[in-house]
């Protein structure tokens, strides 16, 4: 099999007038290598060498030996960490939203126009995120990240994925943008909203993106929400992939009746 590349994802939340919750789900372009046009929560690849050694000094509340821990990557801190960057960053990139504080503790504004010179430049080069929190004065706000489910790509994949994923509320005052290049279209939807329209065909949304949608379902608040998911235990979920005698595809989960089986064979 592939050797999964390390990924982060955000699910980011905001309460929705009238009760409830709505999370953002962007469309992947049609192009894209992997689930193209799905709607997905921000994310993508880390890449630990595009952080500082003193990345740390950078995350408010959140320590290296912390992220290690909670992510049970303790003999590897420096990709632990990375994982917490990784998904902000990933984040302001295809989104346009910077979960990132000044100096006094205030949330960031992204409406002037060097914020989306900033992003640009993200996209060409990641480590063009700590010239903008340099110079801007800024820190990340990883103290509001909560670290939730982790899923591996089916090792019968060409193109594999070892994600992270972590939830946090939407920064107020910023409006999501997809980039054009990655993202193409975006939705805030609440989390049964839209694995309806997933099943009407409507959007496209992966197995995943499912799953981890239905974890805030029935939330009356964002935090609500993220109290549900905070410091449980994170099982590692590798889905195996079974061809039925029709044809047909179907993934199971660990739990499901045949997994091992389909362990076994591969």
């Amino acid at each position: 099999p592939a050797t999964p590349s390390p990924a982060a994802t955000l699910v980011l939340i905001r309460d929705r007038p009238g009760g409830g919750i709505e999370c953002l789900l962007m469309q992947r372009h049609q192009q894209s290598k992997f689930a193209a046009g799905a709607f997905v929560f921000p994310g993508g690849k880390i890449e630990t060498d595009d952080n500082p050694d003193d990345a740390a000094a950078w995350c408010r509340g959140l320590e290296m030996a912390t992220a290690a821990r909670r992510l049970n990557l303790e003999s590897a801190p420096r990709t632990a960490l990375g994982y917490w960057i990784g998904a902000i960053r990933e984040t302001f990139e295809e989104a346009g939203l910077l979960l990132a504080v000044d100096a006094e503790g205030r949330d960031v504004q992204v409406s002037a126009p060097r914020f989306a010179e900033y992003r640009q430049a993200c996209q060409s080069d990641n480590r063009a995120l700590w010239m903008m929190l340099q110079k801007e004065g800024l820190r990340l706000a990883t103290d509001r990240l909560v670290y939730f489910a982790h899923w591996i790509t089916p090792e019968d994949q060409p193109l594999r994925f070892d994600t992270r994923f972590f939830a946090a509320p939407a920064p107020v005052g910023q409006e999501p943008s997809g980039d054009e290049y990655e993202m193409t279209d975006l939705r805030w939807l609440a989390p049964a909203e839209a694995v309806a329209a997933g099943k009407r065909g409507e959007i496209m949304l992966r197995n995943p993106t499912v799953k981890n949608l239905l974890r805030f379902d029935g939330a009356r608040t964002v935090t609500e929400a993220l109290d549900g998911v905070r410091d449980r235990p994170v099982p590692t979920i590798l889905p195996r992939i079974v061809v039925e005698p029709d044809g047909t595809r179907r993934a199971l989960l660990p739990g499901d009746r045949g997994y091992d089986e389909a362990g076994a064979r591969d």
